[in-house]
């Protein structure tokens, strides 16, 4: 019922019944479910909400409403597949020289799980995220794939690794992008288009596993939230862990593992009612709850999921 629990279930149950999904609309593998339940597991928080506290403002079954036909087929695209190897994956690209066929990375169309009509996964850090990823066969994200998903053209990449620091980089890339910002259905910001009128638990205070439910909708729910390549909800529902590399050698574009720090993407589902700050496609934020994305003691909140990206040649 909308409004009601996110379950009766416990966090235990809620991520089984997620996992018999990823199966089943995504054909993750049974070896790949036992190493996420093994690292989700480990967590203790990471999953779709605290159950005791997360109301959320639209069940799955209402979400279907609102997409013409079976939202499992809807959202498939048999190009893609063809070129990603897997279901709910979009390939990135320049289109003003590419074609899709010419992308050499794929991004999950919607936030983990990546199953339409799930709801995000978040309270996971982001070394937990990049293990997830990892455990099926795919990776985290570098800041500027994103970007490219957002914006709608996965362009080369520009980081100042010269200026040396997370703050000093991402004054210079929102320099030069401030002036030609846009949004990931176009050039002007607008309310009602993606996953963002839900509202916090009335004892939120600012961060806690008891008093902050994770009140989003489920992925796939704003078919108008699609960015030029065919991605979803990248504002709105939950924000997103990516990796912001430091140097080359901390690209997970270009194969690291060791990866960089983290930089948290995209907006949450409160922002048609609360815009705490910046937010547009190519928008770097500033370096909060700021650590290398491999610590041990990476961010996790109750508003912060992830997506995973895979490398395709």
């Amino acid at each position: 019922m909308t409004g009601g629990p996110a379950s009766s279930a416990t966090l235990a149950e809620n991520n089984e019944a997620m996992y018999r999904l990823m199966q089943e609309k995504r054909g993750v593998t049974a070896g790949q479910i036992s190493r996420i339940r093994e690292i989700m597991n480990a967590s203790g928080m990471a999953g779709q909400g605290n159950p005791a506290v997360t109301r959320h403002p639209m069940t799955p079954e209402q979400a279907a409403q609102r997409v013409p036909g079976d939202p499992y087929q809807y959202y498939r695209n048999a190009e893609f597949e063809r070129i990603c190897g897997r279901k709910y994956m979009a390939p990135l690209y320049d289109p003003a020289t590419q074609s899709p066929s010419d992308a050499k990375v794929c991004i999950d169309m919607f936030e983990y799980p990546n199953v339409p009509m799930a709801y995000p996964v978040t309270w996971i850090s982001a070394r937990e995220a990049a293990l997830v990823c990892a455990a099926e066969g795919k990776r985290m994200g570098d800041a500027h794939e994103w970007e490219g998903a957002a914006a709608g053209a996965l362009l080369e990449p520009d980081y100042r690794f010269d200026l040396g620091s997370p703050q000093a980089m991402r004054a210079a890339h929102n320099a030069k992008w401030g002036p030609t910002k846009s949004w990931t259905y176009g050039p002007q910001w607008r309310a009602g288009i993606c996953a963002q009128n839900s509202s916090k638990s009335p004892g939120c205070n600012g961060g806690s596993w008891t008093g902050c439910g994770t009140n989003t909708y489920p992925v796939g729910a704003f078919p108008k939230c699609v960015s030029g390549l065919g991605v979803y909800d990248l504002e709105g529902n939950a924000a997103e862990h990516m990796n912001l590399p430091l140097n080359e050698s901390q690209m997970a574009s270009r194969g690291s593992t060791t990866l960089g720090v983290t930089e948290m993407k995209g907006s949450w589902f409160i922002w048609d009612k609360i815009r705490a700050h910046q937010e547009w496609a190519r928008w770097r934020a500033p370096f909060w709850h700021g650590t290398k994305v491999m610590a041990q003691g990476s961010h996790r909140n109750y508003h912060l999921g992830f997506r995973c990206f895979r490398d395709v040649r």
